[in-house]
């Protein structure tokens, strides 16, 4: 089966923006906005469709490690230092999705000024051509929002970005962007037009479901979820983890395995538009902070949507927190609307979150997990054939 590997990194950075806005108040549609600039500043370049979709997709995901910095920040690590860090395991992340053309530093060095004054003080000419449009294009968005610049404000835009040039902005990068940044592209990176943009942009970039890009991919978002909060630094992770030794254990071919390990890696997506705060709140939560962690699985079922051959995946993943007698959410659904790998992800969500270390329990062994398992499917909440099943598999992986 093949998927729209740039439908679905458009995806994730819909997420990576909820977090860039909730962390650091960017606005809304960036990531979008510096695709859309960096792949027509690559199509006047005269570059093609594998290279000017491993640019985009590079720009969409130039902040994928925002979970993590903001984590070490909080962890009290220097400014600096977080910037690099930010810097190296962004680039180290991209680089697990075995683009077909080099993008060699193009995140890592995105932060570079033409003086000499980013983080890792590199110089014009010092570093990736491919790190210079993505940072001027992310420079110039966070600093005048493009979405909301008239045709009026164009002229000192330019030459804003002309003044700077050979200063914070190479003269590379500002010839490229001063080339392609005229009225219609502005009015092409507004909210209400960006998506179409997008679309009309950026050439498709289709994978088989059983290349090793696909689990690459599901390693780099469930680690980016992850690393939303403190409490849960594991938990996608381990969720893929045990999926995969389930899938193996039932002998699914391994498609139907990459599919139930992309489907598990993706289920807790929608978190990443949850405010953190509430994700860390070591006390019980009220009514309405349970409304919005519930409302998560919603946006996962959202963010998936979109994605062309994703159906049983999207399935998979949204229906973590449904129960057979219908008393689960967001959709409420009972036994036999749940097909079996809905019925094993709900399994295994719980038996992730019963054996990890949270703020209101300590970490459990598979033996003291599995009897609050045993004791939901007792009342008809879960699977308990696939109870049975885990007790099996996942004793003898744990020993």
């Amino acid at each position: 089966m093949n998927i729209r590997m740039d439908n679905l990194i458009r995806a994730i950075a819909v997420a990576l923006d909820i977090v860039e806005g909730e962390l650091l108040g960017a606005s809304a549609n960036h990531g979008k906005r510096l695709a859309v600039l960096t792949a027509a500043m690559g199509r006047r370049m005269g570059m093609g469709d594998e290279a000017l979709s491993a640019l985009a997709s590079c720009a969409l995901l130039h902040d994928n490690a925002l979970t993590e910095y903001i984590l070490s920040e909080r962890e009290g690590r220097e400014q600096d230092h977080n910037m690099k860090l930010h810097c190296v395991i962004g680039q180290r992340n991209v680089e697990t999705l075995m683009f077909q053309t080099d993008i060699s530093g193009f995140i890592l060095y995105h932060h570079e000024r033409a003086n000499g004054s980013g983080p890792f003080g590199k110089k014009a000419g010092e570093y990736p051509w491919g790190a210079e449009l993505i940072g001027i294009a992310d420079l110039i968005d966070v600093t005048h929002r493009l979405q909301r610049v008239g045709a009026d404000r164009l002229p000192l835009l330019r030459q804003n970005i002309s003044d700077k040039t050979g200063v914070i902005h190479t003269p590379f990068a500002a010839e490229a962007l001063l080339a392609v940044l005229d009225e219609e592209m502005l009015l092409s990176l507004g909210d209400d037009r960006i998506a179409d943009t997008m679309d009309k942009a950026i050439p498709p970039w289709t994978v088989d479901m059983d290349s090793e890009v696909i689990l690459n991919l599901a390693g780099f978002v469930s680690h980016i979820i992850d690393y939303k909060s403190s409490f849960t630094r594991r938990h996608s992770a381990g969720i893929s983890d045990k999926a995969w030794i389930m899938g193996n254990y039932y002998g699914y071919d391994h498609t139907l395995l990459s599919e139930l390990y992309l489907a598990a890696s993706l289920h807790d997506i929608g978190k990443l538009a949850t405010p953190t705060d509430i994700l860390e709140k070591p006390d019980k939560l009220d009514d309405n902070e349970f409304r919005i962690i519930k409302d998560h699985v919603r946006k996962t079922y959202d963010m998936l949507a979109d994605i062309g051959g994703f159906e049983k995946i999207r399935e998979w993943a949204s229906n973590h927190h449904e129960k057979l007698d219908g008393s689960g959410y967001p959709f409420g659904k009972k036994g036999d609307e749940l097909d079996f790998n809905s019925r094993l992800m709900a399994c295994i969500d719980i038996y992730q979150a019963v054996s990890e270390e949270r703020p209101y329990h300590p970490e459990r062994d598979h033996q003291t997990t599995m009897k609050i398992l045993y004791d939901m499917a007792g009342k008809g909440h879960i699977d308990e054939k696939i109870v049975r099943d885990m007790d099996k598999a996942l004793d003898i992986h744990e020993h």
